[in-house]
């Protein structure tokens, strides 16, 4: 008679690390905790840069030396206008 409590080698379960779908479980989470760390270097490493306080201000100067014409400093506002109007645009002719 054979005693049932003994196992051959070849009947023992395979360690956790020899199954494919293990890796595949740990695989991912692994791969995001690694592209954070990248991510925070990138951060750290590269800070925005500062924007002047009076950005605006000067936007608005760069707009009055281009020509100073509303379709050219402002196109939203020349066609908000257009819009209230109701004017159609003049057509070129060709």
């Amino acid at each position: 008679m054979t005693n049932p409590q003994q196992t051959s080698k070849s009947d023992a379960p395979a360690p956790w690390w020899k199954f494919g779908h293990v890796w595949m479980v740990f695989g991912g989470p692994a791969v995001v905790v690694v592209a954070s760390f990248v991510t925070l270097y990138l951060a750290v490493t590269r800070p925005d840069p500062v924007m002047d306080e009076n950005y605006y201000q000067k936007g608005l100067e760069i707009n009055k030396t281009l020509g100073g014409t509303p379709s050219s400093a402002a196109p939203a506002m020349a066609a908000r206008n257009h819009a209230a109007t109701g004017v159609p645009k003049p057509v070129d002719a060709p």
